[in-house]
């Protein structure tokens, strides 16, 4: 009885949080739009908010990792449980790639198009970098920025410069370590799986600033571009642009990746999309991916009973190196910015495109904003203008939160196919 009770009362206040923080999005534009002096001092909600999240970031990360991995009785799973998630995530990512490609052949946007030029930001991460000093950079970081990679050197120097990657390899083998001590890590792995609850039980407690900071953000964000009468001549100057962008955002997220979870993960989509709603608005409101995984490991464990041990090895991973969203929108760019140059791409070097996009965008950090970096290697790689991403500039902060938004979903429903996957038995969750 007491259990039955809980459900509906937990359900009720999922409803309340979801209505007020829609609302709280559709607030801050109205705030940041049209008083954009309200919404720059509503700011300070908007970074406490982010700044706790980012705060759990890091413990979510390593104790969900090492508790799911640690709870692997037989370790040879791990390397099938990993080898399912990476395909998952290159198809998909590949996929949306292609998708962007299509799209922007087909509407060709760029076509007969003159946009004024912004300035790109003096800022050194924006200096061309090749494929493979990129992918350098992927696996074992880059010394002067003191920025580590896979392999890492130092775990707490990587808490303090939020570089997932090694905490992630490290938490792998350490939880695989335990798992290897049978009963001597038993106490261990309990106290672990305690500290990973109250973690979680920390989240559950921020999601009540959630409405307020998201006001925050979202008023705050608008308030910066100029509100809304600076921002939509630009929107008017780059619509076409920005359409392409999210009709190939939608088709990939709610049509391809709700099909693959229909399909694989034997799930309803309407169920599982209630379920990780939270953390989807979240993603739009931070754009973050790094900043939502706290509440994307709540919805989809939570929310939509994910195994712990599936939702603790792909969410995180996710969150790090699946970026469907980010490669769609990379691709798009590129032919974009080829076609207003009036630069004719062949076939070879648009396959070109998707390859480095797919690579550049698993590189890519889940910070906002972090594909305009990644970018440089697509256009650097079919010899496009650096100069055309500041085309982009006026309205990249808003495809963005679109763009992180499809990545969070692109994460939650890899783990429910990954643990569909993973074992034999028909799922409890599977529709009948």
């Amino acid at each position: 009885m007491n259990a039955s009770q809980t459900k509906p009362k937990a359900s009720k206040e999922s409803l309340i949080l979801l209505i007020a923080i829609v609302t709280a999005i559709i607030l801050g534009f109205i705030l940041g739009g049209f008083f954009p002096s309200i919404g720059i001092k509503l700011e300070i909600f908007g970074q406490i908010f982010l700044n706790i999240l980012m705060l759990l970031v890091v413990p979510i990360v390593v104790l969900s990792m090492i508790v799911g991995i640690s709870r692997i009785q037989n370790l040879s799973q791990l390397g099938t449980l990993g080898s399912k998630t990476l395909a998952y995530y290159l198809i998909t990512t590949a996929v949306a790639a292609s998708i962007g490609i299509v799209l922007v052949n087909l509407i060709q946007p760029g076509i007969n198009q003159v946009i004024a030029t912004n300035e790109l930001p003096a800022n050194s991460e924006f200096l061309p970098v090749d494929i493979f000093t990129a992918l350098k950079e992927l696996i074992v970081g880059n010394p002067e920025k003191e920025q580590q990679g896979l392999i890492g050197y130092n775990l707490f120097l990587a808490m303090e410069k939020m570089d997932i990657l090694p905490l992630i390899l490290f938490s792998i083998f350490f939880g695989a370590a335990l798992s290897s001590l049978g009963k001597k890590a038993k106490k261990s792995i309990e106290l672990f799986s305690v500290m990973n609850d109250a973690i979680l039980k920390l989240v559950h407690w921020v999601m009540y600033l959630a409405p307020l900071g998201i006001l925050g953000l979202i008023a705050a964000r608008v308030a910066h571009s100029g509100g809304f009468k600076a921002f939509i001549p630009e929107l008017l100057s780059l619509g076409l642009y920005a359409l392409t962008v999210l009709i190939g955002l939608a088709l990939h997220g709610f049509l391809f990746l709700s099909l693959l979870l229909k399909l694989f993960g034997k799930r309803s989509i309407a169920s599982y999309l209630k379920g990780v709603a939270t953390a989807l608005l979240n993603a739009f409101s931070t754009a973050s991916s790094t900043a939502t995984l706290p509440l994307t490991l709540q919805g989809v464990h939570e929310e939509n009973k994910v195994s712990e041990k599936v939702s603790n090895f792909v969410l995180p991973l996710g969150a790090t190196i699946n970026m469907d969203g980010t490669a769609l929108y990379e691709a798009v760019a590129a032919i974009f910015i080829a076609q207003l140059y009036g630069i004719e791409l062949s076939w070879i070097q648009q396959l070109i495109v998707i390859l480095t996009a797919t690579l550049a965008a698993i590189g890519a950090a889940g910070i906002p904003e972090a594909g305009l970096v990644t970018m440089l290697i697509v256009l650097r790689a079919v010899n496009l203008p650096i100069e055309g991403i500041g085309l982009l500039l006026s309205i990249d902060w808003l495809l963005d939160r679109f763009r992180t938004t499809i990545n969070v979903w692109g994460d939650s429903v890899g783990a429910a196919i990954v643990e569909r996957w993973d074992t034999e038995k028909p799922s409890e969750n599977e529709e009948v």
